[in-house]
């Protein structure tokens, strides 16, 4: 599977080490893009690229490139899948996929219309920490789940794009979307209702959130995301006969099960990997070996509920992104 970013920042770099340390088999770094050449080609040769271009076009005219890896700011998404789609290739976006669900809408149609593969990079689906959650609540160890907590904080305020409304700013799309998905994960009912509230910053982005999401038959997910202070990351979930601790719902390392005397009664830790970023790529080749134009551990119907949710909350918060008005 030959493989071209669109993006050479940081999130492409974390990405083209995950590929290189890969089975080349799997993936290959066939192409980078960025808005400069020399930025391009000095990325290229950092990480072993058979070609650099200058403009994100020139690359999508390049017939060996399969897959497209998107990581540009997340304004940007939108534009560039639609590009990438109607050059015949194949999509993995990073998160936060678009800007709301009416562009996710747009460009899942597009993709089913081109027959063509498009998904949204959310790492923690794919990882095998997330099979070990759900056997664990498949074998009722807790018993009948209630209700959770999950946390992502980052001290990140000095982060220009994170501060700019017009780059899709703010904590919702690029840190909320973690302990959403967590919950959402876990609590597959219908959200009734979502209530949030945030603080904003002097630019006008939300800085911090929190969010509860009340679920069908009264589950509750008690969420919090923030790029003003560092947090503990935990996910916690709650049953009738224990809990659960996740160590880093992000990437996640441990999962520890508790009975209701608070004693430990199951320790795992997750599997090594490269960076978790591997999941998301193998799952990709994997679909396309079998014909298929998304992914089943982040379908489009999830990508889409996750976007309808991220739309309530901003509307609540009062956050309108410029492209939407």
């Amino acid at each position: 599977m030959r493989i071209g970013f669109i993006g050479a920042g940081a999130h492409a770099a974390n990405m083209a080490y995950t590929m290189k340390n890969m089975d080349r088999t799997i993936a290959e770094l066939y192409a980078v893009a960025a808005r400069d050449k020399e930025r391009a080609e000095k990325f290229a040769g950092t990480y072993g690229f058979a070609k650099a271009y200058g403009s994100y076009e020139e690359m999508l005219q390049d017939k060996e490139v399969e897959l497209v890896y998107i990581s540009t700011p997340i304004a940007m998404h939108y534009d560039h899948i639609k590009m990438s789609l109607n050059s015949g290739k194949h999509v993995l976006c990073e998160k936060g996929f678009v800007l709301n669900q009416k562009q996710a809408e747009e460009v899942f149609a597009l993709a089913e219309e081109k027959n063509l593969l498009l998904s949204e990079a959310m790492w923690t689906r794919f990882m095998p920490s997330r099979t070990m959650i759900d056997q664990i609540l498949e074998q009722g160890l807790i018993g009948e789940v209630t209700s959770l907590n999950a946390n992502l904080g980052y001290s990140l305020a000095h982060i220009e794009r994170l501060q700019k409304i017009e780059l899709g700013g703010g904590t919702v799309l690029d840190l909320l979307i973690y302990p959403l998905n967590f919950a959402c994960m876990v609590l597959k009912e219908k959200v009734e209702s979502i209530h949030a509230v945030c603080t904003k910053t002097a630019s006008g982005v939300d800085g911090q959130d929190c969010v509860t999401l009340v679920f069908q038959n009264g589950k509750i997910a008690n969420l919090f995301s923030s790029f003003l202070v560092q947090t503990d990351r935990y996910g916690m979930i709650y049953g009738n006969k224990g809990y659960i601790t996740i160590q880093n719902i992000n990437n996640c390392e441990k999962i520890t099960v508790y009975n209701l005397d608070r004693e430990v009664i199951l320790e795992q830790e997750v599997p090594s990997q490269i960076t978790g970023l591997e999941y998301e790529v193998e799952a990709c080749e994997k679909a396309l070996r079998e014909k298929k134009i998304e992914c089943p551990q982040m379908p489009h119907k999830e990508s889409l509920r996750m976007m309808g949710i991220m739309d309530e909350v901003r509307r609540q918060l009062g956050i309108r992104f410029p492209q939407e008005v």
